[in-house]
């Protein structure tokens, strides 16, 4: 196997067979649970709800491990079972085939986008026996055309392409409006079949409080409180007045920790200086994120302490220290204390592109609005050892630090 440092997400996602005893009954129970319905004479999910940084993805790439091997064991009831992994974000995808290239019966071509996976299944006539599918939140839920996407949901596509499909999901990493779940949409899609669920509630990733982590979904709810007097004894949280400031913090931990970043949300115009796409705030300027060519996820690119990361290249990553800039969508509203959104300065229109099914203009905005806040959540839940924060809006940072003083 391919031997990575600690702070690597391959050896973080790789089957390393030293489970917490819930995540080992999990396991368990979903291979029970294919076993009993793999001859079903219908489809059957199988659903993990969980927040992030809950180890839905560390579950998820021991079970595909387990699962392969029971393919190839001939006294194992899954024998000879045609299994797929799917993930709809090409960063993680990137560690997954990593990974399966050290595994035993755990071969790249496993591994696939959902699009890919859909549209070679109609084209081959070919059916998959267990489907397992990370990030379920980023599937597309209507037609895309520029993905190459041409049925109406990419769930549903697959429950029908497979015996069995196991998924996580987590409706607070939903971030655009082609790919927009919240958990009613996804019981109306799984509800016809043989269902099982389980809710992860633990979390791994970061050394915060449970208090702390109850603030950021606070936030990301539109209800900015005081910060909790416990954020987690271990847990380095601060509020910058300053981003500069905020990024000489950032490259001080990277160089003692590693892997370390500056991230934000969207809202900075693009202006193009020297081919690239500048965030200024005050002193601060950095580039955003470059388009990644490498096989090595963009957190984990030593150069990219230099960059600002976007939830599309943190989401589903650690960070040991993350520096999140929130951007000049996101303000304070001073009348009833709530974090509001100003959709005329958001920059990334991709993201929120029109459905013919939300119509609804009232509706529509407030999807848009959760959207963007969704963001939010992701990004300020990347950082293992610590979360820093700056905000573009006066007000809000000005509330903010004023909170922070409090428990200081």
């Amino acid at each position: 196997m391919i031997k990575l440092d600690s702070n690597s997400t391959f050896e973080k996602l790789a089957p390393v067979h030293q489970l917490t005893k819930a995540q080992q009954r999990l396991l368990k129970q979903i291979k029970q649970f294919a076993i009993q319905h793999l001859q079903d004479n219908q489809h059957a999910v199988f659903t993990i709800y969980g927040d992030a940084g809950t180890g839905k993805s560390v579950v998820l790439s021991q079970l595909f491990y387990d699962l392969q091997q029971m393919a190839a064991d001939s006294k194992s009831p899954l024998f000879k079972t045609q299994n797929n992994f799917l993930v709809n974000h090409p960063e993680i995808l990137k560690v997954y085939k990593k990974i399966a290239g050290g595994e035993q019966h755990v071969l790249k071509k496993n591994f696939n986008r959902p699009t890919s996976f859909i549209n070679q299944s109609h084209k081959n006539h070919t059916h998959s026996d267990i489907t397992v599918i990370d990030e379920a939140h980023l599937l597309l839920s209507e037609g895309d055309h520029y993905n190459n996407f041409y049925q109406h949901n990419q769930l549903q596509e697959i429950i029908n392409l497979s015996q069995i499909t196991i998924l996580v999901f987590d409706p607070r990493q939903t971030l655009r409006t082609k790919s927009f779940w919240n958990t009613d949409r996804l019981h109306q899609i799984i509800k016809p079949y043989t269902n099982g669920e389980y809710h992860l509630t633990h979390q791994f990733r970061m050394a915060a409080s449970d208090d702390l982590i109850q603030w950021i979904n606070h936030f990301t709810d539109e209800h900015l409180t005081h910060f909790p007097k416990n954020v987690g004894s271990k847990y380095d949280f601060r509020v910058f007045d300053d981003a500069e400031k905020m990024r000489q913090a950032i490259v001080k931990r990277n160089q003692k920790y590693g892997t370390s970043r500056i991230v934000s949300t969207s809202g900075y115009p693009s202006t193009l200086d020297g081919g690239k796409h500048y965030i200024h705030e005050g002193n601060f300027k950095m580039p955003w994120d470059q388009y990644n060519y490498t096989a090595t996820p963009w957190a984990e690119l030593p150069e990219t302490i230099n960059e600002v990361g976007s939830m599309f290249t943190c989401q589903g990553f650690d960070l040991n220290y993350v520096g999140v800039i929130l951007g000049p969508p996101i303000y304070l509203d001073s009348k009833t204390n709530q974090v509001k959104i100003d959709l005329s300065k958001y920059t990334d229109t991709e993201s929120l592109k029109k459905r013919k099914d939300l119509q609804d203009p009232k509706q529509f905005k407030r999807i848009k609005d959760q959207l963007i806040l969704n963001s939010v959540n992701v990004l300020m839940k990347r950082g293992v050892k610590g979360l820093y924060l700056f905000a573009h809006d006066k007000k809000l940072r000005n509330k903010l630090i004023q909170y922070y003083q409090e428990i200081n």
